[in-house]
C-alpha cells in the first residue's frame, strides 16, 4: 500500500538538487573507477550504457521514495536511500536481463559499483547533514512566527525545523483568540498567544518573517493583522489552508502575473499527457502482440461453451465526462448480459455467469479485449475503473467528489484494485474507499506509479472479490 500524499507537495531546494547532483556523481565516479580498474585502464563504452541507465532509474526511485525531503532524523534519510538505491540496482538488472546482456557485465564489477555508491552517498548525505547542524548554530537564523495553529501549521512548523537551509526558526505560533487557544489542535508548535499579541511578540522576540497560515473563512480578519505588520518591516507570507477542500491535482502558479491556486485539474496537461500516451499506446501494443494467441482461445472457449457474442459491449464514462463503448469477453448468458439495459453487479455463484465466464472473472482475463480501448484512446492502462453509467448516476448523489474520478482516463487497472478493492460492492463504504484511492491516484500519478501498479496487478488478478 503506498503512502497517501502530503497535503503539501514536497518542492526541491537548491541544496537537495546539489545533494542529487553529488549523487549522481559520485555514482558515475564509482562505476568509471571500478570499470576502469578491472579493465586494466580502460574503460569499457558498455558500462556507459548501463551506468546512465542507473541514472535514469535513481531520477525516478529517488522521487518515489523521497530521498532529498526534509527527514528529522539521518537514519530514515539512509533508510530512504537505501530503499530507492536497491530498487534502482534492480530496475538496473531487470533491464538487463530482458535485454539479454547480464553476461556482457562483471559481478564483481557490479557488486563494487552497488555497494561502493551506496556508500559514497551516504557519506555525502552525512556530510550534509552535518553541515546543516553547523547552518543550525549559526547566529544568523532568523525568527519566524506562524498566526494560526492546527495541521497545516504543525506541518510547517516540523518542515522549517528540519530544512535549515532557510536561515529561519520559527520561535511558535498565535491563535486566532481565547476560543481557538484554547482547543488548538496544534500539538508541535509553542503556543505563544493569541493574533491580538502579534504585535507585541515582533518587538520581543524579533521577529522576521510572519507566516499566516488560515482557513479561507478566516481572510476578513487577516487584512486589519496585514496592515498592522506592513509598519512592523518583516516579511509576510499568507498559506491558506484549502485542504479542507476535496483537491484534484493541485498546484500553484501564475495567470497573466497574478497569482493562482488550482483547486482540481487533470493531471495530464502538457508533457505528462504525452508521457502517459506514450506509455499507454507501447505497452498496449506489446501486450496485444504477445497475448494474441490467449486472446484467440478465450474466445474460442466461449463460443463453444455458451451461445452468443465473443465480446460484451456496454456504455462507460470516460475522461472529463465522455461516454465509450468498453471491449470485454462476454462472461454471462446472453440473455441476461444486456449491455445497456438495468445493471446489476455479479454477485458470487451468480446464476447469470457462465461456466467458462467464470474462470474469465476469477482471473481478470475478461478485462483484455479492453486493450483495444486503450489503443483506440478511450482508456488508459492504469486509472480508475470504468463503471457503468447507471452506477455512476447513483453513487453520484451518495458520495463526495465521486465523479472527480473522471479527470482521468478510465484504467483497466488501478490502485484501488490492486489495494483488494474490486467486485461487489456490498455497501457504500466500499464504494467510498474505491474512490477515495482512485482520487488518491490522480493526486499522486508519476510514471514509477504506474509501472508499480502494472507490475502488482499480476499478483491480485485472483481474489475473493474476484467473481
Amino acid at each position: 500500500m503506498s503512502n497517501p500524499r502530503s497535503p503539501v507537495r514536497y518542492r526541491g531546494s537548491l541544496a537537495s538538487a546539489a545533494l542529487g547532483f553529488l549523487d549522481g556523481l559520485a555514482v558515475l565516479g564509482i562505476g568509471w573507477l571500478t570499470t576502469t580498474v578491472y579493465h586494466g585502464g580502460v574503460f569499457d563504452e558498455r558500462y556507459g550504457v548501463l551506468l546512465l541507465v542507473l541514472l535514469v532509474a535513481m531520477g525516478l526511485t529517488y522521487e518515489r521514495f523521497g530521498v532529498y525531503a526534509p527527514q528529522a532524523r539521518f537514519v530514515n534519510e539512509i533508510i530512504a536511500l537505501t530503499k530507492a538505491w536497491m530498487v534502482a540496482f534492480a530496475v538496473l538488472l531487470a533491464i538487463a536481463f530482458l535485454a539479454k546482456e547480464t553476461e556482457a557485465y562483471s559481478r564483481f564489477v557490479l557488486s563494487i559499483l552497488f555497494s561502493g555508491g551506496l556508500a559514497a552517498q551516504g557519506a555525502l548525505h552525512l556530510t550534509f547533514r552535518l553541515t546543516q547542524r553547523g547552518v543550525e548554530r549559526s547566529p544568523r537564523l532568523e525568527n519566524a512566527l506562524l498566526v494560526g495553529t492546527g495541521p497545516l501549521a504543525d506541518q510547517l512548523y516540523l518542515g522549517l525545523r528540519d530544512n535549515r537551509w532557510l536561515g529561519q526558526r520559527i520561535v511558535g505560533a498565535v491563535s486566532f483568540g481565547p476560543s481557538t487557544a484554547a482547543g488548538a489542535e496544534s500539538s508541535h508548535v509553542p503556543l505563544l498567544g493569541t493574533m491580538a499579541d502579534t504585535d507585541r511578540l515582533v518587538d520581543e522576540l524579533a521577529i522576521r518573517t510572519v507566516y499566516l497560515v488560515t482557513d479561507l473563512t478566516d481572510v476578513r480578519e487577516l487584512q486589519k493583522l496585514y496592515f498592522v505588520l506592513l509598519d512592523r518591516n518583516v516579511n509576510v507570507h499568507w498559506i491558506p489552508n484549502i485542504f479542507t477542500l476535496q483537491l484534484i491535482n493541485y498546484s500553484i502558479g501564475e495567470i497573466v502575473g497574478l497569482p493562482m491556486i488550482t483547486l482540481s485539474e487533470t493531471p495530464f496537461v502538457g508533457a505528462r499527457r504525452l508521457v502517459k500516451d506514450a506509455e499507454d499506446k507501447l505497452l498496449a501494443s506489446l501486450g496485444l502482440v504477445l497475448i494474441s494467441p490467449l486472446l484467440l482461445v478465450i474466445a474460442l472457449a466461449i463460443k463453444l461453451d455458451s451461445p452468443g457474442p465473443v465480446f460484451f459491449r456496454q456504455w462507460r464514462t470516460g475522461w472529463d465526462g465522455k461516454r465509450f463503448r468498453i471491449w470485454k469477453f462476454r462472461t454471462m448468458r446472453v440473455e441476461t448480459a444486456e449491455a445497456d439495459g438495468p445493471v446489476h453487479q455479479a454477485t458470487r455463484d451468480d446464476p447469470r455467469v457462465t461456466r467458462v465466464g467464470r474462470i474469465l472473472r476469477r482471473t481478470s482475463l475478461d478485462e483484455l479485449p479492453q486493450l483495444f480501448n486503450v489503443l483506440t484512446g478511450e482508456m488508459s492502462l492504469v486509472g480508475p475503473r470504468p463503471h457503468a453509467i447507471a452506477h455512476n448516476v447513483e453513487y453520484s448523489h451518495q458520495i463526495e467528489a465521486y465523479l472527480a474520478r473522471h479527470r482521468v482516463k478510465p484504467g483497466i487497472t488501478g490502485l484501488a484494485q490492486v489495494r483488494g478493492l474490486r467486485g461487489e460492492t456490498e455497501d457504500l463504504t466500499l464504494m467510498n474507499r474505491r474512490v477515495r484511492a482512485d482520487i488518491e491516484y490522480i493526486n499522486n500519478w508519476s510514471l514509477w506509479l504506474d509501472l508499480s501498479i502494472l507490475v502488482r496487478t499480476l499478483f491480485v488478478l485472483t481474489g475473493r472479490n474476484a467473481y
